[in-house]
């Protein structure tokens, strides 16, 4: 009788070890292959250059000339806004309503006319100074710390101090739990900038409109709208090499459970950022967890 219960005990504690290792393995696969193949792109869709408007793609979307773009469709408005302020200066003369002199809506009419067709250009050289403001913190941390200052270097100190080898990771202990949720963080990351990188090619491709909305006073709030959201969006990559910075300045040690909290702390702050920047200048939200629920409440 004692030897049948020994064997049931046995045979339990066998099935309980067999579940824990195929749950460690499977955890030490998945997390292997998240850091292996996702993270590498990480770096490409934050620092973001010029590269987002100089390629075939783009060139097709914004057109080769002016009679096959869209800013043959924002030349044919401006006309149209011109058409407007005619009529509405007519309109002025029976009702004695006071507008804007002729002078002045011309002289704004030329400045804000070269303005759209350029826009495109202006829009790309702010895209290039933020680059460049990003690279310069980088470039310091570079300099500094003797390493690029790059999440692919931040996977590979994070797996220096907690192991996710099969023989050895463990998601039942707090290295386990820690990893779990710096991987689940980080990947979150990865659809939260893909959708700020996805936006940022939409402003862009908006912005002859956002300048033609400033000839008509009733409609430059959109302009004022659009640069803030835009503006708000590149400096999110310089708030993001500033965390980046502070988080590989920070001595970590695979024995030391405080810098590892302090390693969360870094990853929360860079899935916060965009959340930062919104208070600080406002702007759209890249958040995905709030898209989601904002979908969710739509379908209520």
């Amino acid at each position: 009788m004692i030897q049948k219960e020994v064997i049931i005990i046995n045979t339990q504690s066998n099935i309980t070890e067999t579940i824990i290792n195929t749950i460690n393995t499977i955890f030490s696969t998945l997390f292997s292959s998240i850091d292996n193949n996702i993270y590498s792109i990480l770096d490409k869709l934050t620092f973001i250059d010029i590269d987002i408007i100089n390629n075939s793609i783009m060139d097709k979307l914004l057109g080769s000339n002016l009679s096959n773009s869209l800013l043959a469709i924002t030349n044919a408005l401006l006309f149209g806004f011109s058409i407007y302020y005619c009529i509405k200066l007519l309109y002025s003369h029976f009702t004695y309503t006071q507008i804007e002199k002729p002078y002045q809506f011309v002289f704004k009419l030329l400045i804000f006319a070269i303005c759209i067709n350029s826009s495109y250009f202006i829009c790309e050289q702010i895209i290039n100074i933020n680059y460049l403001i990003s690279g310069s913190i980088k470039e310091i941390g570079k300099n500094i710390f003797h390493t690029d200052i790059c999440f692919n270097n931040l996977i590979l100190n994070l797996n220096s101090i907690i192991s996710i080898e099969a023989d050895s990771f463990n998601i039942f202990s707090v290295d386990g739990i820690l990893k779990g949720f710096i991987s689940f963080g980080l990947f979150n990351l990865v659809f939260s900038y893909a959708l700020r990188y996805v936006m940022i090619k939409v402003f862009i491709l908006i912005s002859p409109f956002a300048f033609l909305t400033l000839t008509n006073y009733s409609t430059s709030w959109f302009f004022k709208s659009w640069i803030r959201n835009f503006i708000g969006l590149l400096l999110l990559q310089s708030l993001i090499a500033f965390i980046l910075l502070i988080v590989f300045s920070i001595d970590y040690n695979s024995t030391d459970l405080f810098s590892k909290f302090l390693y969360i702390g870094g990853i929360y702050a860079l899935s916060r950022a965009n959340t930062y920047i919104r208070e600080l200048i406002g702007g759209i939200s890249t958040d995905i967890s709030n898209a989601f629920g904002s979908i969710k409440g739509l379908l209520k």
